[in-house]
């Protein structure tokens, strides 16, 4: 699919009722799922009411009726390891989600100092919303996700798992739990690839504890490195000062290795694009992936509420396009990173363009 085309998608969304969507959570992403052309190339795009683009029966895609040749969206469909329990009744879709074609996602807690106050919540967020939905629980337990991971890959071919976590207040930032949960699934699923994904320890250390735990990619996720955009958008984050990120990020790249170390990048939070991609080339100058994707207006955040829209399509295109390039010329490709948000794709048009 090209550039143009996928980001004004990923942006305007589509008219569609996919069987396989991602409703609220953490991170920035609220999407159904659909592969690219039959292919294992997956695409997240939002469901948008009034968007110009509408997808008919059979995948066809239009724009405002007319159809849009090769752009074939096929729908993922309902994962059969969704209709299985737990031994203790608890359904195995609120424990973890099938993202894109092949991966498993899960938050393992749910609530985050972070988002206590709506004076400290990152704006695009609502990892809470859907606890208080009832739609997954608070706490995932290690045996548990063990018992998911296990029948996803048997049932539904997944190859890898991606792990988030709302920020604790213990100086490991959740990394103890994370690794607990990494153990399990190995023991369940053996050589199965891990990310995780984690604020930066106050002590260093438990990078490492994760990296022997056996996950093979982090992310350690900033969001923008505009600290004024920071203060704005993340403003509990923004008191970890952009330098323990670089700390952090070096200390990853030293444990897990080049290109194994990612960070979201958000288009749209009014950061001046120049300088977003002058920042993502300096991320990969240290070997770490700038995983770029569009501000999305989840309903339930604050920024929703604010009325904040999406950005650009031409600006995301402008900059996707460029971080792609640096990602080219450095040898850093997403699905080098083996598990994790930048292996899948998904959520970005990067992988579209060589990143």
């Amino acid at each position: 699919m090209e550039l143009d085309l996928r980001a004004e998608l990923a942006v305007l969304g589509v008219r569609s009722a996919p069987p396989l969507r991602r409703k609220a959570g953490a991170g920035p992403s609220d999407d159904g799922h659909w592969s690219v052309g039959g292919s294992s190339n997956a695409a997240t795009l939002p469901i948008v009411a009034d968007s110009p683009f509408e997808l008919l029966e059979g995948g066809v895609l239009t724009r405002d009726g007319v159809v849009i040749e090769d752009a074939l969206l096929e729908p993922i469909m309902r994962p059969r390891f969704y209709d299985l329990t737990t031994d203790d009744g608890i359904p195995f879709e609120q424990l973890a989600r099938l993202h894109g074609t092949d991966v498993l996602a899960t938050t393992v807690v749910q609530t985050c100092i972070r988002y206590t106050e709506e004076s400290s919540r990152c704006r695009f967020c609502t990892i809470e919303q859907s606890l208080r939905a009832g739609a997954t629980t608070q706490v995932k337990f290690p045996q548990q996700l063990a018992q998911v991971a296990k029948a996803a890959v048997e049932l539904d071919g997944v190859r890898q798992v991606v792990m988030t976590t709302g920020t604790s207040n213990g100086v490991d930032r959740g990394a103890k739990h994370l690794a607990k949960c990494v153990e399990a699934i190995l023991e369940a699923v053996p050589g199965l690839p891990i990310q995780i994904q984690i604020e930066p320890p106050l002590d260093l250390e438990w990078i490492q504890v994760l990296k022997d735990a056996g996950a093979t990619a982090i992310g350690i996720h900033v969001e923008s490195l505009d600290q004024a955009v920071r203060e704005r958008w993340t403003p509990g984050k923004a008191t970890v000062p952009l330098s323990r990120y670089d700390a952090a990020w070096l200390e990853a790249v030293r444990v897990f290795g080049r290109n194994r170390v990612s960070t979201y990048l958000l288009v749209g939070l009014g950061e001046d694009p120049d300088e977003l991609v002058a920042g993502a080339e300096r991320l990969i100058g240290m070997g770490v992936y700038p995983f770029v994707v569009p501000y999305r207006p989840l309903e339930g955040s604050l920024a929703h509420a604010d009325g904040v829209p999406a950005p650009d399509p031409l600006t995301l295109t402008r900059v996707t396009r460029r971080v792609a390039t640096a990602l080219k010329a450095a040898g850093m490709r997403g699905a080098d990173q083996g598990a994790g948000c930048a292996a899948c794709g998904a959520c970005s048009a990067l992988c579209g363009e060589g990143g």
